[in-house]
């Protein structure tokens, strides 16, 4: 009982699997199958009709002229007939035929099924005796197998055009979509400047001429978003650095003392701040050119966490304490810098315990042991500026992870992000082989 309900699923996986141009095709296929099959069973059928109707009148007027020889002569003339066998109580007679002779009407009988298809047509003659003509349709029934043999050629070739133009017409329509649905990849890559086009002939308007316009309006409408984002911060960033550059040189000249302390500490802050969001500003602009150089990575990593100040240590791929491996790597390694940095301030800042740096292959990372972790939001969605995750992370910008993926993206590295067992979180640097 289960293998009907399996063999259908099986059917529509299989169906959910094929690609929009061959579902087109095998539906056009399919509806076109139905409408041949009906019209050959209704021309089968007509066809079938004409020659039940010809082949009964023909019965009946050799009857009437048997009949007619039979009560004059008293006995059955075969030159009379023709091809047909007239008899008189003929044993091979249908027996509902002569029933319903003997019951005093004149009858047909027609046989197309079997392998010797004839006419039957029967009276009664005399007391208790039946006449019968009985006409052979051999060659009725090879037209009418020779006429299927043509419906099922033709519906065959109709079929076949069909399948074909189906998938023709149905290979322009799935081209467009998978345009539509790359450019739109592209898009969500960070292309702004992408755009589908026109699609199909000029002046069209179709289903997918309107999805085209509406994703290239989409598009453009998001570039236009984006770039005015950009340059606000961009603005307020340069408007900012002119009076911070004032305040700092007055909170250097302030009396030392415990207050001066606290202004000069939120000034280099919001310095700070200001120089992460025209890095920012900078990165979304795609304005950052990585000068690529050849370098060992081991004695690099040591170095940028040794001027990070940041307490880490650095260490192999084998856990070796201050030997790091030697393979060498094409990047930038002032951005690089950067990059751990950042890394490396966010698990001090965020994180609990010893903080390590383990260089393995091409690969850096930087890991606590006994920190929350990165939020759940953070690994699934990556990192948003001005947002630092949970309140157990502490307080920040949100700045520093942002910063940390843009110049990745711009030396052609890679930073993945995970949550260790037994605790803690971990950020994978992957670099490009010299």
């Amino acid at each position: 009982m289960r293998a009907l309900p399996t063999s259908a699923a099986r059917c529509r996986r299989r169906l959910r699997a094929l690609g929009l141009r061959w579902k087109i095709a095998a539906l056009l296929a399919a509806g076109c199958s139905l409408v041949a099959v009906t019209i050959g069973v209704l021309i089968h059928e007509a066809r079938a009709r004409q020659v039940s109707d010809a082949a009964r009148k023909s019965a009946v007027e050799q009857l009437v002229r048997v009949r007619q020889i039979y009560e004059i002569t008293g006995r059955l003339d075969s030159d009379k007939v023709g091809e047909a066998d007239a008899r008189v109580d003929c044993p091979s007679t249908p027996p509902e035929l002569r029933r319903a002779a003997l019951d005093g009407r004149r009858t047909t009988y027609l046989d197309l099924t079997g392998p010797d298809p004839a006419v039957w047509a029967a009276r009664p003659v005399g007391s208790g005796h039946v006449l019968t003509v009985r006409q052979p349709l051999t060659a009725e029934q090879a037209e009418l197998e020779e006429l299927d043999a043509q419906l099922v050629a033709s519906g065959t070739g109709v079929v076949a055009l069909a399948a074909v133009g189906g998938a023709l017409l149905a290979s322009r329509l799935s081209r467009d979509l998978r345009t539509a649905a790359e450019t739109a990849r592209r898009i969500s890559a960070g292309d702004l400047d992408a755009r589908i086009g026109p699609s199909g002939p000029p002046g069209s308007r179709d289903e997918v001429a309107e999805l085209s316009s509406a994703v290239d309006t989409m598009a453009a409408s998001l570039q236009r978003r984006l770039e005015a984002e950009q340059r606000f911060t961009a603005d307020v960033a340069h408007e900012l650095r002119t009076p911070l550059t004032g305040l700092h040189t007055a909170a250097e000249l302030l009396p030392a003392g415990r207050p001066t302390e606290l202004v000069r500490d939120r000034v280099a802050a919001l310095r700070t701040l200001t120089e992460d969001l025209l890095e920012v500003a900078r990165l979304d602009a795609d304005r950052e050119e990585a000068r690529l150089e050849e370098h060992v990575l081991g004695p690099l990593v040591a170095s940028i966490t040794e001027r990070s100040g940041v307490a880490a240590e650095v260490v192999g791929a084998d856990g070796t304490a201050g030997g790091p491996g030697g393979v060498r790597v094409r990047t930038d390694a002032r951005r690089l810098e950067r990059i751990l940095t950042n890394l490396l301030v966010n698990a001090r800042r965020h994180g609990r315990g010893p903080i390590t740096v383990t260089v393995s292959g091409t690969s850096v990372t930087v890991r606590d042991q006994d920190g929350p972790g990165y939020p759940a939001a953070l690994l699934r969605e990556g990192p948003r500026r001005f947002v630092t995750g949970t309140p157990e992370r502490g307080q920040g910008t949100g700045l520093g992870l942002t910063i940390a993926f843009g110049q990745a993206q711009v030396i052609g590295a890679g930073v993945r992000l995970t949550n260790p067992r037994p605790g803690g979180a971990a950020a994978v640097v992957t670099l490009p082989p010299a």
